[in-house]
């Protein structure tokens, strides 16, 4: 992927800071006229850009005081206090620019005041380093693969960008930082993989014992370095409670240095709007209304949508495609929100019963149904519903889909089958098929290619070391390791 340098970035930031800016009569958005960018960030430095809780009750922070601290001291989570928005001519330059650029001036608005220009430049040409690759199965069906960077899962995006800012934070610190992270599969290998060797930060992995697949598995226990995986006896929404746990314990906090690299993080979600953008970048046809097909369980990836589209992208409307764990599309069709234990399934990374982002979908959407059901629709799926779709996918297209990808295109086809106006399909492609061999074999009857830095992680031992569900221990760990 070409990147381009910094001093080429500069010349056309220089550029664009001739143009003028104005404010848009809404508290959380800036509206821009083309060109302007530069404008942009002048403004946004006058109003010194800071983060707010979903709570409300927490005090206004900076980027890094939310990138380190993880989660709110009221248990909420981060949220920008306002919304760059960019105007349609310069989306529409969007699709002309480098994708390095495109991603620098998608997140520089929401760093103004804590990274300088050339380190954030550095920080994203050096995470986002690997293609996003749109394939158009028909004219209106287009799969998005976000699956080719180092661990082949989109988590790639948000834990590289995430460690490299964490690093360029903590420097100088001399308490060394602990990141926490629960995964119900691709989360921790993207994680590890990130901050594999990150002076002054050590990781620890939370996750579900025989509950993901072997590929997730060797890719971050068998790392070892600053890496520490814990094999936990229970299921993700267990993970997710230690971790969470562990920073709302204030004798914990006093003795260590935590923060979290889940979803919860505000600088795992920043870089994910990078992807959604990219898919613009490369549809054929851009005056086809959008409709994007998410799989989601923790619903940072379709929360990461809604900021792109708060920030200028043109999407009619947001699939909430989950597997048997559909709390967020019932909450669609009763307006109750019913958080329950989770259910095994073959699209394992989304069996979460209790959505961390849930509180931010329902904060961009001022806490009303009505508004999130503007923004999104949902849909459920069975694991035979998730193998009838893999083989259709494979007969009709002779494309190979991971089941949580095959989810998302029921997502897409159910959204059709109730909605006739014209519109276009957008499918995120979130893993490798690779990564879930067995279950693709079961679906087509063939096990796929499988990539060279895959199997020889399967070749290696795995160091995890066994972890109750009792948050007592954790504690006892975190403060004894």
């Amino acid at each position: 992927m070409q990147t381009g340098s910094w001093s080429e970035h500069a010349s056309r930031l220089n550029e664009d800071r001739d143009e003028r800016s104005e404010i848009g009569d809404q508290k959380t958005e800036i509206h821009l006229r083309v060109g302007d960018f530069g404008s942009l960030i002048s403004v946004l430095r006058s109003l010194h850009m800071r983060y707010r809780s979903t709570s409300r009750k927490a005090p206004l922070t900076s980027l890094r005081g939310a990138v380190l601290r993880g989660l709110a001291p009221d248990g909420g989570l981060y949220m920008p206090a306002e919304i760059a928005r960019h105007s349609a001519e310069e989306l529409e330059e969007f699709r002309r620019l480098p994708f390095t650029e495109v991603c620098f001036r998608a997140v520089r608005p929401f760093t103004v005041h804590d990274v300088p220009e050339e380190v954030l430049w550095q920080i994203v040409s050096e995470a986002i380093n690997f293609p996003v690759k749109l394939v158009s199965l028909s004219p209106g069906l287009h799969i998005l693969e976000l699956f080719h960077g180092p661990t082949l899962a989109f988590k790639d995006f948000g834990a590289r960008f995430m460690a490299r800012l964490m690093g360029y934070f903590v420097r100088g610190e001399l308490r060394p930082l602990t990141v926490l992270v629960a995964t119900s599969g691709d989360t921790g290998s993207a994680v590890a993989h990130g901050f594999l060797g990150v002076p002054g930060i050590r990781v620890v992995i939370l996750y579900p014992s025989k509950r993901i697949s072997e590929a997730q598995e060797k890719q971050f226990t068998t790392l070892g370095e600053n890496i520490t995986a814990l094999e936990v006896s229970g299921t993700f929404d267990d993970c997710q409670r230690l971790v969470k746990q562990a920073f709302s314990d204030e004798e914990l906090n006093k003795r260590a240095f935590l923060t979290s690299a889940n979803s919860i993080n505000i600088a795992r979600l920043l870089p994910q709007m990078f992807y959604h953008v990219a898919a613009y970048r490369q549809l054929p046809v851009a005056s086809v209304p959008l409709i994007v097909s998410v799989p989601s369980g923790n619903f940072g990836n379709l929360t990461a949508g809604i900021f792109a589209k708060r920030i200028g992208l043109p999407v009619s409307k947001y699939v909430a495609a989950t597997n048997v764990n559909d709390v967020v599309p019932q909450y669609l069709r009763t307006g109750e929100f019913l958080p329950r234990p989770a259910t095994a399934t073959y699209s394992n990374a989304m069996d979460v019963g209790n959505p961390n982002n849930f509180p931010r979908l329902l904060d961009l959407c001022r806490g009303r149904l009505e508004y999130v059901l503007r923004e999104v629709w949902g849909h459920g799926a069975t694991n035979d519903e998730t193998l009838a779709a893999m083989k259709a996918l494979h007969h009709r297209f002779g494309y190979i889909a991971d089941p949580h990808t095959a989810v998302g295109f029921l997502g897409w086809e159910a959204y059709k089958l109730e909605h006739s106006e014209p519109a276009q399909g957008l499918v995120l492609a979130t893993a490798h098929p690779a990564k879930f061999a067995d279950v693709v074999c079961k679906a087509i009857g063939t096990a796929p290619p499988l990539p060279d830095r895959l199997a020889a992680y399967l070749k290696r031992d795995k160091l995890s070391l066994p972890m109750s569900s009792s948050y007592d221990d954790f504690k006892q760990f975190l403060l004894t390791h």
